[in-house]
């Protein structure tokens, strides 16, 4: 199991612990607890949730204070974008992205108060989420996909959105 670091304080890039492919198709772990813990993702996860979207699909900029994630694409291709929005830390508002596919298997580990949203770039893409809280949507806070103070790099400029991100507020300030 490789797991190495980004640019982004406290997010980390996993690469499962058994990919095994042959002529029947593929094996993948996901998640083996002990085997996490000892590479340094020792959270404690308790809801696991997928999304099933086609092409041009964005979901997000979502996250809370208290929800970390481990996010990955179990089929096609996605763009994964994640902004640190801890008010304070010196990486305030910066933000990284990161193509997960099927082919690359890669893992994200988003801490909390973190955002992330992802853009579908196949015909369709099924992302797997761990979390360690109960989802609750009360507490979380969106982020406009298209925010200026960010300026996020997504390949396409009138994505599918929900009502919810499509109505979320530009940031008044920084």
């Amino acid at each position: 199991m490789d797991v190495v670091t980004t640019t982004l304080d406290g997010v980390l890039i996993a690469t499962p612990p058994t990919i095994f492919t042959d002529h029947r198709g593929t094996y993948v772990e996901t998640y083996n607890q002990s085997l996490y813990a000892a590479a340094g993702i020792d959270q404690n996860f308790i809801q696991d949730d997928i999304s099933v979207s086609r092409r041009h699909v964005l979901r997000g900029l979502h996250g809370d204070d208290k929800t970390w994630k481990l996010v990955s694409c179990i089929e096609g291709a996605l763009l994964l974008a994640v902004v640190n929005f801890h008010v304070g830390s010196d990486q305030y508002l910066r933000w990284e992205t990161f193509e997960l596919t099927e082919e690359n298997r890669l893992q994200v580990l988003i801490p909390a108060g973190f955002a992330n949203g992802h853009l579908i770039l196949s015909d369709r893409a099924i992302f797997s989420y761990k979390q360690t809280e109960l989802y609750n949507g009360d507490r979380q806070f969106t982020i406009r996909w298209d925010e200026p103070a960010l300026g996020i790099d997504w390949p396409i400029t009138d994505p599918i959105l929900s009502e919810r991100d499509r109505k979320a507020a530009y940031m008044e300030a920084c």
